[in-house]
């Protein structure tokens, strides 16, 4: 599985292409500091690139920075990176291709590996050595094609399989994203909680069925626990590994009560309109229907609560079904609030 990192934006035509660029500047995983070199790169920012490196990649910095005097601008496409532990480091080998733009307006591939090293930062005093890379070995490639030019592995460390590499791509998403809000997302660093993984298929309406399928991951990431709920978080990761968290659109209602004291017998419901939510309560997906069903408890004897079906539907997640249980009464009585895509016409009871 190959990850395409553009570093080439839009932007007017009076400004410098890298001028565009957003800043990246992030050493979280193997991915993401090859990304920040070449972000800087393509940013001419030659001594943040220096700095990424922990053994010298030229004589000296200004050897270094003339290296790249003829290079306008660098798209990078990355493979599966592969790891093993030695003497308190972690070693990292990065497979890439980058298919880099000179100024006279010719393109040319090259390809090899990055070996990055991580030294295990509770054993370090200052000043901390962040994740670094330790050596550069890149080619000319005999092909103009970067996806061909890419390495599968590099050296003897084991490569990972493609669900592999992208599962833990999708995981540094979510931890990084979701970190805070999540209270287990620090503990899928070593295994103890699992992530789940479907592969769904579809096509648009527009498409014929001799076209095929488009092909994109779903993953289910636990992120907490309550007395008697769970909540989960989605991505979506497409097919071109493209990575998204999901939100899910859910009805905003307001009850009103007979007696507001006890709330054990609805007066009305009106619908205010629609928010969306980042996670689900109690929820998971069912691959038969394609679709994720949820239902978040009130109180604990789930007397009270809601629910909700999301279809997926031409590579979205669409609500087709939620109820709602207002009442604390002791007994389960949900009423439909919208039931195959539409609004259903509320009779309170």
């Amino acid at each position: 599985m190959k990850h395409f990192f553009s570093a080439v934006l839009l932007c007017a035509a009076t400004a410098p292409a890298w001028a565009a660029l957003g800043y990246i500047d992030d050493r979280s995983s193997p991915e993401q500091l090859i990304e920040s070199l070449y972000n800087a790169i393509n940013r001419h920012e030659y001594a943040r690139a220096w700095d990424y490196y922990g053994t010298p990649p030229a004589k000296d910095f200004a050897a270094f920075a003339k290296g790249y005097e003829q290079t306008e601008e660098v798209q990078l496409t990355l493979g599966g990176v592969a790891s093993e532990g030695a003497a308190g480091s972690t070693f990292f080998a990065v497979p890439v291709a980058i298919r880099a733009l000179d100024k006279q307006g010719n393109w040319k591939v090259f390809a090899g590996c990055y070996t990055l090293r991580q030294v295990n930062a509770t054993i370090q005093d200052p000043p901390f050595r962040p994740l670094r890379i330790e050596m550069a070995s890149l080619k000319a490639a005999a092909t103009d094609n970067p996806d061909e030019a890419l390495p599968k592995s590099c050296g003897d460390m084991p490569s990972p399989s493609a669900a592999e590499t992208l599962k833990a791509k999708v995981t540094a998403v979510f931890q990084r994203e979701q970190g805070r809000n999540c209270d287990w997302a620090e503990r899928f660093e070593d295994g103890e909680v699992k992530a789940e993984a479907f592969e769904l298929r579809h096509r648009y309406s527009y498409e014929t069925a001799d076209q095929p399928d488009h092909i994109s991951t779903l993953f289910v990431f636990p992120c907490g626990s309550g007395a008697y709920n769970t909540n989960e978080v989605y991505y979506l990761a497409g097919e071109y590994n493209e990575i998204s968290a999901l939100g899910f659109a859910v009805p905003d209602y307001d009850y009103v009560y007979v007696d507001p004291d006890e709330s054990t017998k609805l007066k009305s419901l009106t619908l205010r309109g629609f928010s969306v939510q980042s996670s689900l309560v109690n929820s998971g997906y069912d691959p038969e229907t394609k679709t994720i069903n949820s239902f978040s408890k009130w109180r604990g004897i789930g007397d009270a609560s809601s629910s909700g079906t999301w279809r997926f539907v031409e590579g979205r997640f669409i609500l087709t079904d939620y109820a709602v249980d207002p009442t604390y009464d002791g007994e389960e009585s949900p009423i439909e609030v919208i039931k195959d895509g539409k609004t259903v016409p509320v009779v309170v009871p």
